[in-house]
């Protein structure tokens, strides 16, 4: 099987080009589900049901979360309707939505855990400890896809080292920029560090750049747009056996328009 993971979709152009290339990913690549962040879907802070539905009519089967779940104040009130969609399992335990889903496919079946790293992150609960109790309300037959939502390299790497031969794949989101050190652990777990994002690419991390040049610039602190103009959509594909649950390999991917 293979499996599909996408990093953060940045505003309009991220959906754009996310509608116009994962259906044709999936057939040209014979990939058998998809997995996408969404945190920064609504005008690159959060997502709504709306905006979550039109990711997966255009081809995602499940969509995880981070620290701008929250962004759009009355997504709190939708999530619990959202059975695809997960927010990091390791926020309070009395935050609406759920940490972690079960998806059915045609042919197989798997799990999508999100968490939450801590390190030069808003507060949150230990992201081992959450996984940990997490992973004791899944099947024990299911692979198991894990976004870690997190800044430091550091943590995403012993994260996934720890839960190596526990999980099928760890890939890290937020940063916005894919990294090259895709490869599988001794264990069978597939890892990135960081997936990348699906947003325009003339910019910073998705941003226009006047308005972050300036703040770098001068320190004062402005309206961070979404950026216009050509878009890059990346990401990893990774191929798994699903009555083992090991990850065979992985390798990143990356479409993008020119400018």
């Amino acid at each position: 099987m293979k499996m599909l993971m996408l990093g953060d979709v940045v505003g309009g152009p991220g959906r754009k080009i996310f509608a116009r290339e994962v259906k044709k990913l999936k057939s040209a690549h014979a990939i058998d589900a998809c997995i996408v962040n969404g945190e920064n879907a609504a005008a690159g802070n959060g997502i709504t049901t709306a905006l979550a539905n039109e990711l997966l009519e255009a081809g995602a089967d499940a969509i995880t979360m981070g620290d701008h779940t929250w962004g759009q104040k009355e997504f709190a009130g939708q999530i619990g309707g959202l059975e695809r969609l997960v927010r990091p399992c390791n926020f309070p335990k009395d935050c609406p939505g759920r940490g972690w889903t079960l998806v059915t496919m045609p042919t197989f079946w798997f799990a999508v855990a999100n968490v939450m790293g801590r390190t030069f992150m808003s507060p949150c609960d230990c992201p081992f400890r959450a996984l940990e109790e997490t992973l004791k309300s899944i099947p024990k037959d299911v692979p198991v896809f894990v976004d870690l939502h997190a800044e430091a390299t550091s943590e995403k790497i012993t994260f996934a080292r720890y839960f190596d031969g526990r999980v099928t794949a760890v890939c890290g989101t937020h940063t916005h920029v894919q990294t090259s050190d895709a490869m599988v652990f001794p264990g069978g777990t597939a890892y990135l560090t960081d997936l990348g994002m699906c947003g325009p690419y003339v910019s910073s991390i998705g941003r226009k750049l006047e308005p972050v040049t300036k703040k770098f610039l001068t320190g004062i602190p402005g309206k961070f747009e979404v950026a216009e103009g050509p878009a890059t959509l990346e990401g990893a594909m990774i191929e798994f056996d699903p009555v083992s649950r090991k990850a065979l390999s992985i390798e990143t991917y990356r479409v993008r328009d020119s400018e």
